[in-house]
Parts: C-alpha cells; structure tokens; sequence
C-alpha cells in the first residue's frame, strides 16, 4: 500500500511537474516575440524622430526660401520701376539728342550776332583798352571758325567776353600805353572810371587830355586837376586807399568838360 501511495506520489508530482515545464517552453516564443516587437519598434521610433527632424528641416529651408522669394519680389517691383524710369529717361535723353542738331543750328547764328553786336558796341565805346579789346574779338571770330571746338565752349567764351565788358563799366582802371599827342606817339598813363571817365596824364606830367564820348574826341585839361588825377591813376593801382575824388567830367552835352565829384 506505501509503495503504491509513493508511486502514486511520483506519479502526482509528475504530473504537477510536466506542465510547469510545458507553460515556460510557451511564454519563450512569447517573449522572444515581444523583444523582436520592441526593437522593431524602437526602430521605427527611430525612424520616425530622423523623419520628424527632416521635416522640420525642411520646413525651416522652406521658410527662408519664402522669405528670400518675398524679397525677391519687392526687389524686383522695385527694379521694374527703376527701369521704367530709366526708360522715361532714355526716351528724354534721345529726344534731346534728336534736338542737339537743330539746337547748333539755331545758337551758332545767334552767337555771331552777338559777336557783331559786341564788335559794333566796343567801336562805339569809350576808346579804352583798343588793342586787347580787339585782339579778344578777333580770338572769338577765329574760334567760331574752328571744328574741334564744341559749341558749349563757344558759348562760354562769347559770355565771358560780355561779362569782361560789363566789368568795364564797374571798376577803376590804369595803364601804360602810347597816345598822340602834337602828331608824336608818347607814353602815357590813361586812368580810366567805369565808363564815365578816360583821361591820359604825359609821363612830366605837361600834357593832360580826356575824352568827350559825344564828340568822340580828345581834349586837353587844364594842369590844375593834375593833383586829382595822380591821386585817381594811385588809388586804381591800389597804392592809395579809395577815397572820395574830385574830377573832370562831361556830365551835359555842352562842349566843355565840368568838374564833379567821382566816390571810389
């Protein structure tokens, strides 16, 4: 009975036993399975953070690509303008050019009035000057003359010449020149008041002589205003201080010459 009931023991732990072993050879595969899983998701996870990080990336570039391409578009708003200006400009520029040709032939025309206009005024001036204002004509005739010379330059020293004119009229002025006197050429200092006055004094001082504009000659001057006309002929050269003068001058059109006051 003992053996039978330790056999019967064996037999029932036997039995208890065998399943244990058959539930562990189970759960093996199970979890075998649930690491392959795991793995294969960490992969995945993996996977899915590298495509994550690509497309935030992306998404970055694509961002300053929109920004650069906005830019862009206002540059290039901006460039069109600027290039409708330039053509605005252009078509001015080539009409102006059109009109160059016709512009010389219209100023070539009236500088030379101009010149003879100048030519005709200094005949008729106050005979100052009579060598270097003639010599500066004749520069301007020969200049009208030559090809190489643009028109702009041709201007310009016509309007320089008139401005040299009209300076005449505002200055004080003297120099050393040959004047007839008793059918001899002497030296003498002209002085010469704007274009009120032109008056020569001989070196001793023996001869002096001013100009009457309406009867376009020259006549002599009484010795006493040799004193005055000293202190003038200094004071142009600037060897006095300008002063309050007192000189000759023809201020009607009677033949005789009066004595007026001249401010320098």
């Amino acid at each position: 009975m003992k053996l039978i009931t330790s056999a019967g023991v064996l037999v029932a732990v036997a039995l208890n036993v065998a399943p244990a072993y058959s539930q562990e050879d189970k759960l093996e595969p199970v979890v075998d399975g649930a690491s392959s899983i795991n793995e294969s998701a960490r992969k995945s996870q993996l996977t899915i953070d590298q495509i994550s990080d690509d497309m935030q990336e992306r998404l970055q570039q694509y961002k300053r690509i929109m920004k650069e391409i906005d830019g862009l578009k206002v540059y290039t708003t901006q460039v069109e303008q600027q290039i409708s200006s330039q053509e605005s400009e252009k078509q001015d520029i080539n009409n102006s050019i059109d009109q160059v040709s016709y512009v010389e032939r219209q100023i070539t025309p009236l500088m030379l009035r101009m010149i003879d206009s100048l030519e005709s005024f200094v005949e008729l001036d106050v005979p100052f000057l009579q060598t270097e204002r003639s010599e500066r004509l004749q520069q301007l005739n020969d200049l009208m003359e030559r090809a190489n010379v643009d028109v702009s330059e041709k201007f310009r020293r016509v309007m320089e010449a008139y401005q040299i004119e009209a300076d005449y009229g505002r200055n004080i002025e003297a120099y050393t020149a040959e004047h007839e006197i008793n059918g001899q050429q002497q030296d003498v200092t002209y002085l010469r008041i704007g274009r009120v006055a032109l008056i020569y004094k001989t070196r001793d001082g023996q001869h002096l002589g001013i100009w009457n504009q309406e009867q376009r000659s020259w006549q002599e001057l009484d010795s006493k205003h040799l004193p005055a006309v000293d202190e003038a002929i200094r004071i142009a050269r600037k060897q006095l201080a300008p002063d309050l003068l007192m000189m000759p001058l023809f201020a009607n059109k009677s033949n005789s010459s009066t004595q007026n006051s001249a401010g320098q």
